[in-house]
């Protein structure tokens, strides 16, 4: 009888953390925004005047409720986390393009969460069905279990990252070609990132489209594009940027620059291809060895065996 109110409150703890991971996740502020916006338009409509608490109270109660208390929990652990790590988190959110609009502060709450239901489920599992186990085993299961929880953020975080850098390295060629090709038709060299940004809806025409907007804004094209180089994290963009800017300032020819760097990066993604081509053989390895050689096996040697034990012939020996 005393298992059954800590399991309930297990159960407790894994629903309000599993409610405050979908809602941490979603991007507060274009939410919020939006929801206020067509508020604001039906009172604008209607002709009503705008009451405030009417206003707030209107909106949904994950918004008002379940949210801010998801910032707070990753506000909490800020201040209980290391400045480097918060700067790493920083960092590789950028490099995986901001995902869902994520900060720090929600990445932190969605790891420890993510610990503590991973952590929930390990413990009502050894305590429902693996009775029989140690308590130190049972301890020593959850804890591991907590950890991956803790850890899974981190690694689909890197997948992102990695993903998004080899669709913007793949994307390099063609997007430099277009750029030379509208350069070279007398355009500027921010009207021919607009043109690449129309074309293409790819990780990389998101970075161009992100620098239009920041010189628009006044930032300088060479810190816009530097920022870019340093928000993608790959060499091609860094010595991309490099050449332009150097083109810049040194008044050298911004067409012939561009179709130096699109060959060079042509040749650069063919040599990724056939490195990634070199390595199929090996990765080929492991399910040739576990799953292909172990079926061969049995369709190849079960039918002798079999033949074998009903001629007798063992029996004889």
């Amino acid at each position: 009888m005393s298992v059954i109110p800590i399991l309930v409150l297990i159960g407790l703890i894994i629903i309000i953390a599993i409610a405050l991971v979908v809602i941490g996740l979603r991007n507060p502020q274009t939410v919020n925004d939006r929801l206020l916006q067509e508020r604001l338009d039906e009172f604008s409509r209607t002709g009503e005047q705008v009451d405030l608490e009417k206003l707030e109270m209107s909106q949904p109660f994950t918004e008002r409720v379940i949210y801010p208390l998801a910032r707070k929990l990753g506000e909490i652990t800020i201040k209980f986390t290391p400045q480097n790590w918060l700067n790493s988190i920083s960092r590789k959110l950028e490099l995986a393009g901001s995902p869902l609009k994520m900060d720090p502060t929600i990445f932190l709450a969605t790891q420890f969460i993510m610990a503590v239901v991973f952590g929930g489920i390990m413990l009502l599992f050894m305590t429902v069905v693996a009775k029989s186990f140690p308590a130190g085993q049972v301890f020593l299961y959850v804890v591991i279990i907590t950890l991956i929880g803790f850890f899974m953020p981190q690694f689909q975080l890197s997948t992102k990252i990695t993903k998004r850098q080899k669709a913007i390295r793949r994307a390099m060629p063609d997007a430099l070609d277009l750029l030379t090709i509208c350069v070279e038709a007398g355009l500027g060299f921010d009207a021919a990132l607009n043109k690449v940004t129309e074309k293409w809806e790819t990780q990389l025409s998101k970075s161009f489209q992100r620098v239009i907007q920041e010189i628009q804004l006044g930032k300088l094209r060479r810190e816009a594009l530097r920022d870019m180089a340093e928000n993608i994290g790959i060499t091609e963009m860094t010595s991309f940027v490099a050449a332009v800017i150097q083109s810049e300032q040194l008044g050298v020819s911004m067409a012939k620059v561009l179709r130096i760097q699109a060959d060079q990066m042509r040749i650069k993604r063919r040599q990724l291809a056939e490195e990634e081509a070199h390595k199929a053989p090996i990765k080929m390895l492991i399910p040739m060895a576990f799953l292909i050689f172990p079926s061969l096996l049995i369709v190849l040697f079960v039918p002798a065996v079999l033949t074998v034990m009903q001629s007798g012939i063992l029996g004889g020996l």
